[in-house]
């Protein structure tokens, strides 16, 4: 049998991007190698430029989250430029999360089908150029503001849906894990680098659309970065799963055993909780700790054209970042160290930060009008708690879904928390803020309510990481059958007589 006729790799640099799913084919082993020979990594990617590939995703992830908390950091200037009250600034958000919501499930569908690195440079690119357009925006013109804030969901639902696959196609077991926290501390961190920057350029400049030019500029090095260090990594390969896993069905069937794993469904729920929670306290909270200040007697009202609430972003994106730091990094390893003897140690962490951190929350909005500093006390221990479970939800959906549904599943997560989740809750604060202790209790009502999703989740999650691991295609789906030399995927009904 001749070799001199390869088939390039199709999850390889070279992988065209409309390249079939059939083409998702297991890598085949050249014989006769010769003794001595370095071993490559069963993913194709060096254990370098795997490291590398995750530095990459990380850096992107960040991006990403410092441009969405921008807006929220110079939202009282933004607010007095268009002229516009809470209820019409909430939208910024919430427009933006619709976009990103009912762009993730295309995005996954593409993702589990065709070259992921391609999808990810295209969507960045044009999240960057859709960003700096939005800073150019007249003041007549609020509804320009808008429609850019919902374009960016583009370039974020390309990416969310996409990176923690490649990761997870990348390293298994507790490397993975570890991965994953370091991808997930660039959601709180880049949060906090969002408030900071963007409250200090605005400061530094005194107009706050220089705080909309900094994330494109970063993002176009990020598609270059990308590009070139980015390599596609072979699906599923890490995990040593027969050739028969490896099948593509279509996505009505992947939704169909989707909706059947509980432990994916009960966790989504919970994950939900924790989005209404966050994006409540995303674009809300400076504003809500400056004018706390204002009834304190501390500061003076905000004027028209009055820089406002500068020092409040800047101290709630610190907080921001240190408790993104501290909760992520321990979830995961308080998780990882519980393991051994709780193998339902994940979803049991994710419960307990969602408890724990609801009555600090609730505290924070209670003391605010008595006490600053026991609000960010509060804040700090509430937030820290909340970030437990980040990398930890990333991990679960990883390993309870097998390889070439992932993409899939993390769209369906992201629909599902933010249609339920911050889709609505920066608009529903925006029209009934206040002062009062009731909002905070709805907030910490929401946080219960995830905690007891996760602990549902704790029910199931041995066996459905156990189905995952030994998946075995049912009749309708294709399997790998060698051809001449080859691995082509046939229907079934074509082999069996």
């Amino acid at each position: 049998m001749s070799f001199s006729r390869t088939q390039p790799d199709p999850m390889g640099d070279s992988a065209p991007f409309l390249s079939l799913p059939e083409e998702t084919a297991v890598r085949e082993e050249p014989q006769g190698e010769e003794e001595g020979q370095v071993e490559e990594p069963a993913s194709g990617v060096s254990n370098r430029r795997a490291a590398l590939t995750v530095v990459v995703l990380c850096y992107i992830n960040l991006l990403n989250y410092m441009d969405r908390f921008t807006v929220a950091g110079v939202l009282p200037e933004i607010e007095n430029f268009f002229d516009i009250g809470d209820s019409k600034s909430g939208l910024l958000q919430t427009v933006f999360i619709c976009s990103y919501m009912v762009l993730a499930p295309i995005f996954g569908y593409l993702g589990d089908r065709y070259n992921r690195k391609l999808i990810m440079s295209v969507g960045i690119f044009f999240w960057s150029v859709v960003t700096l357009c939005s800073s150019f925006i007249p003041k007549e013109h609020f509804w320009l503001l808008l429609l850019t804030r919902g374009l960016v969901g583009v370039g974020e639902a390309s990416y969310s849906t996409i990176a923690p696959t490649i990761i997870a196609d990348l390293y298994i077991a507790d490397r993975r894990s570890r991965m994953l926290s370091v991808f997930y501390f660039a959601i709180p961190v880049g949060s906090g680098l969002g408030y900071i920057v963007g409250s200090n350029v605005e400061h530094s400049t005194g107009d706050w659309h220089w705080a909309l030019r900094v994330t494109p500029a970063l993002g176009l090095l990020a598609v270059v970065a990308l590009l070139l260090v980015v390599k596609e990594p072979l699906r599923g390969a890490v995990e040593s799963r027969p050739e028969q896993t490896l099948v593509h069905t279509s996505w009505l069937s992947d939704i169909r055993e989707l909706s059947k794993n509980r432990s994916f469904l009960l966790s989504s729920f919970g994950f939900t909780a924790v989005a209404f929670v966050t994006g409540s306290l995303a674009l809300w909270a400076p504003a809500f700790l400056y004018r706390a200040r204002v009834v304190q007697g501390e500061l003076p009202p905000c004027l028209p054209e009055q820089s406002c609430g500068s020092e409040e972003s800047l101290i709630f994106g610190i907080i921001t970042c240190v408790t993104g730091l501290l909760g992520v990094g321990s979830g995961v390893e308080i998780s990882r160290r519980l393991r051994p003897s709780n193998p339902r140690s994940d979803p049991l962490v994710c419960a307990a930060g969602l408890l724990v951190s609801s009555p600090f929350l609730y505290l924070a909005i209670v003391t605010a009008q008595a006490s600053t500093p026991a609000t960010y006390v509060f804040i700090f221990l509430g937030e820290t708690f909340l970030s437990l479970n980040w990398a930890i939800v990333a991990d679960m959906l990883l390993y309870v879904v097998v390889p070439t549904r992932r993409s899939t599943a993390e769209a369906f997560q992201i629909v599902l928390s933010h249609l339920l989740g911050d889709a609505g809750s920066p608009y529903l604060i925006g029209v009934v803020i206040s002062f009062s202790p009731v909002l905070s209790l709805l907030c910490s009502f929401v946080g219960v309510v995830g905690g007891r999703f996760f602990l549902a989740t704790a029910l199931f999650i041995e066996k459905d990481r156990l189905r995952a691991q030994s998946h075995i295609p049912s009749d309708d789906e294709r399997i790998v059958v060698p051809k001449r030399g080859r691995s082509t995927k046939v229907p079934v009904s074509s082999v069996l007589i």
